[in-house]
């Protein structure tokens, strides 16, 4: 470390000198440490700079010897954060005078002005105690250190502090703090961008027990903890290994950001890996195995802060709660399941099954007690191929997936406690294991729970007006544990490459097998667990207004049973990728879907599909005193393909609109509250023009609504009649009959005066999306009805089918439908098209080329 010359008084030259002299010097300590990697090492050393930097300027403006310069918080604690704040306490004997008020203040102003970011309070000793009623201050205060000045102010402030302290309330104030900030951050436990610091299993968990630790005079170190009984050794080095990951993270997160940030962003991940040596594996980015041990460490510090939690409660309330016998093996102490013997699961293995079956049978009990989660996290060691094998074991697992309620909670506890994946090692494998496809916004083992939640929420009474038709359907299935073991093992197989629907069916069929479900309970499991992707790819990127792509599915589905098993799987894994990728437009098609393939398997191919939607559009009419004769004219334009792409509904409205404008010289368009519950639909009619789908798709683009789907006609006598659902890309105050009026208005406009098309550049995309891109992908096939279908595929961005659009116009290519589907930031759009340019691939390839490298 660079040692200064004689201290001399700071002037307006030495302040220059001093900034560029801190900034080599915190230059040097990140190269020092990029060396070393001692992370315990820098935060020490950062601190002890900072300190010398702060007494260098203290003394130079000759403050008087009667206050003291105190570090708090983190900088208190001697761990000061490369870019972290730096919390000081003037500490004063009385209040200050005007001189040295003025002489504080040019103390903070050179502070800053030589690069230190400080955060400061000026306090006298009654003023410190009557802050510390507040948690914060008091907390920060419990871990003050004196860096400069009257060294005996500095104890009596600390005596003071220690004699106003109630270990005990001051336990209960940090217990209900961390309550809080855990259900803050509830949304960030399994996101992909945690919060090192705040976020559940983070630093200020390990925090929150150092704190408590100290006010109960029990140390302020893991070992400490150790030899107060609280936690052994063993378990001490465990912790301080787990709390050395996460400040390594947020150290080397901070130089790369080149600010204090605590999230572990998409933008330092990769450059994380690198700087810890973390390389690639075949199947997975060093990005994926950096972030999948940063998961294992938030759990392991999640159970660490639990189980101590509960034992400084017990050292510091010393209760004797009410307790009984439960059996032989467990009792009850207050609301906590206790074991008799700490040494049972150590000769009785299968007692580690019995407990989380005694938590379901029994929800009055709210958790375990500390024995008992210390002896659950040491016995996953216990769970070998030999406990595997044991057919108590299986029984006793499967029980849990029969049980009325707790199915959820119980895996996750066993998840948490790393019983889950050591008992199925397939789902140990992709236990904090992160999915860079852009939709998935949780871990793999996060999103499986999350699906077997969503199952279970179906059948809860309370939730059933979430979804009334997966409720019923699911509380009329008999068995229902083969939904939620299909759940368990529908993504059990992510990560090791190859179809991970393939290979997690081979895992699910072991199971079902060695856990003896009956042979058609085994097949419809691994069947589900195959097709799981099926029915929402179906629904999403086919016609499914078209009869043979219904017969087509429904070949693929055994019976009723299969059907409604398949539906109930896909609504809660769509639900379970993030809350932004499920929509009521997304729910419509797969019920859609499911309801004409399951009127399909109970009659067969419908006999006249068009004479039965033409009479159903002609009834809805007649209730609006519209008798055939009056539309006639309309529908004799309208060729059959346009009555089976739209539903009846969805024809009378376009009828009650149109039937007395067939042949209008103005353009029309019309828009309502979405039938699905959510969005808009459109109609616009008009005259046929050039580039008229690009002019509509880069009008919605600018009003940042997104098209989901697009029915493109062309009538008889050459208007185009477009049909198109759209849904708000973010929410807004706006009232939707504003922003149908301006829909109906403007849009008109735009398309009457045809004036030369500019579309929206490509706008921003996401974070997640710039750092893990996703190139194009285009497929072209011909659907055997005079169409062909292109798929593409591309990360999404504003404008993309606006330039989609303009292609198409550019190589005259005839656009009759489009199913847009975004997943989170990737775009997935299907387009039914027709053109001379599809008579042979040499011609249609220019096309495709154009869609990989232009849009």
């Amino acid at each position: 470390m660079r040692m200064h010359q004689a201290l001399r008084p700071i002037t307006a030259v030495s302040i220059p000198t001093l900034r560029d002299a801190l900034r080599k010097d915190r230059a040097d300590l990140e190269r020092r440490y990029l060396q070393h990697g001692r992370v315990t090492r820098l935060l020490a050393a950062h601190s002890h700079l900072i300190d010398q930097y702060l007494r260098r300027v203290w003394n130079a403006l000759g403050l008087p010897d009667t206050i003291a310069l105190v570090a708090v918080g983190g900088y208190g604690r001697g761990e000061l954060s490369p870019k972290s704040d730096i919390d000081l306490l003037i500490l004063l004997s009385q209040d200050a005078d005007e001189v040295l008020q003025v002489k504080l203040s040019e103390l903070v102003a050179q502070l800053w002005d030589i690069g230190l970011e400080v955060g400061h309070s000026i306090r006298t000793i009654a003023e410190c105690l009557n802050e510390s009623n507040d948690i914060t201050v008091q907390t920060n205060l419990l871990e003050a250190r004196l860096i400069t000045g009257d060294p005996s102010l500095f104890e009596e402030m600390q005596q003071a502090i220690s004699a106003q302290l109630d270990p005990r309330a001051f336990f209960l104030a940090k217990l209900r703090e961390q309550q809080q900030r855990h259900a803050r951050y509830a949304d960030y436990d399994f996101n992909l961008e945690p919060n090192l610091k705040e976020s559940p299993g983070g630093l200020r968990d390990l925090q929150t027990i150092s704190w408590i630790s100290r006010a109960a005079g029990l140390g302020n170190s893991w070992k400490d903890l150790a030899s107060a009984g609280l936690i052994s050794m063993s378990e001490a080095r465990q912790i301080a290994r787990h709390d050395s990951l996460l400040k390594t993270l947020r150290a080397r997160l901070h130089y790369l950001a080149k600010r204090r940030e605590d999230r572990l962003m998409f933008d330092f991940q990769t450059q994380l890996a690198e700087q810890m040596g973390i390389v690639a594996s075949s199947h997975r980015r060093a990005s994926e195995h950096l972030m999948q041990r940063y998961y294992q460490t938030r759990r392991a510090v999640r159970q660490f802060n639990t189980i101590l939690l509960q034992n400084l409660h017990d050292h510091l309330f010393r209760e004797s709660p009410p307790q009984h016998a439960l059996n032989e093996r467990f009792r009850v102490i207050g609301n906590l399941l206790d074991i008799r013997d700490e040494h049972l699961f150590e000769h009785t293995p299968h007692a580690i099954f019995e407990l989380f079956l005694l938590l379901q049978q029994h929800p009055e009990l709210t958790d375990l007690t500390a024995k008992t989660l210390r002896a659950v996290w040491r016995a996953r060691d216990r769970i070998d191929a030999k406990f595997r094998r044991d057919s108590v074991n299986r029984k006793l697992f499967m029980s849990t997936f029969r049980q009325p309620q707790g199915l959820l909670h119980g895996l996750r506890r066993m998840n948490q406690y790393g019983i889950l994946g050591r008992y199925i090692p397939a789902f140990g494998h992709i236990v904090g294991q992160m999915q860079h496809d852009l939709f998935h916004v949780y871990t793999v083992d996060e999103h499986i729970l999350m699906v077997v939640r969503n199952l279970r929420r179906f059948a809860v009474e309370d939730f059933a007006h979430e979804h009334p038709m997966c409720s019923k359907l699911i509380n009329e299935f008999a068995r229902p544990e083969v939904l939620y073991v299909a759940g368990l093992f529908h993504d059990i197989a992510k990560g090791r490459g190859g179809d991970h629907s393939q290979l997690g069916k081979k895992d699910a069929r072991i199971f079902c097998k060695q856990h003896e479900l009956s042979r058609d309970d085994t097949d419809l499991v691994v069947w589900l667990v195959e097709q799981h992707l099926n029915l929402s790819s179906t629904a999403q990127k086919q016609d499914i207004s078209d009869p043979d792509v219904i017969a087509n599915f429904a070949t693929k589905i055994k019976n009723d049973r299969y059907l409604v098993a398949l539906y109930l799987l896909t609504v809660a894994d769509v639900r379970g990728t993030s809350p932004k990728v499920w929509n009521a437009w997304k729910a419509k098609l797969m019920e859609d879907l499911f309801l004409r393939t399951r009127r399909y398997l109970r009659d067969g191919q419908a006999a006249d599909q068009l004479s039965e939607i033409r009479q159903e559009a002609a009834t809805t009419l007649n209730l609006y005193a519209l008798a055939a004769p009056s539309y006639q004219l309309f529908w004799a334009q309208l060729e059959d393909s346009y009555f089976l792409d739209h539903e009846a509904q969805e024809i009378a409205w376009h009828t009650r609109l149109l039937a007395y404008k067939v042949n209008t010289d103005k353009p029309i368009v019309k828009a309502r509250l979405s039938r699905v519950g959510e969005g808009l639909q459109v109609m616009v009619y008009c005259n046929d023009q050039h580039a008229l789908f690009a002019r509509i798709c880069d009008f919605f683009a600018r009003m940042n609504y997104t098209i989901v789907e697009a029915k493109i006609h062309t009538t008889q006598h050459g208007y185009a009649l477009n049909s198109f659902q759209i849904m708000q890309v973010a929410e807004s105050d706006t009232a939707y009959r504003d922003i149908m009026a301006y829909i109906e208005f403007e849009l008109a406009q735009e398309i009457a005066l045809e004036k030369p098309l500019t579309i929206l550049v490509s706008g921003r995309v996401s974070r997640q999306l710039k750092h893990f891109p996703i190139g194009n992908k285009v497929n072209l096939v011909s659907d055997n009805k005079g169409f062909f279908v292109l798929s593409f595929v591309a990360g999404d961005r504003p404008g993309l089918l606006a330039r989609i659009a303009r292609l198409f116009d550019q190589y005259q290519v005839r656009l009759h439908r489009a199913k847009v589907n975004t997943l989170g930031s990737r775009a997935e759009d299907v387009f039914w098209v027709s053109g001379a340019i599809f008579a042979t691939p040499a011609q249609s390839a220019a096309l495709l080329n154009d869609l990989l490298i232009k849009v």
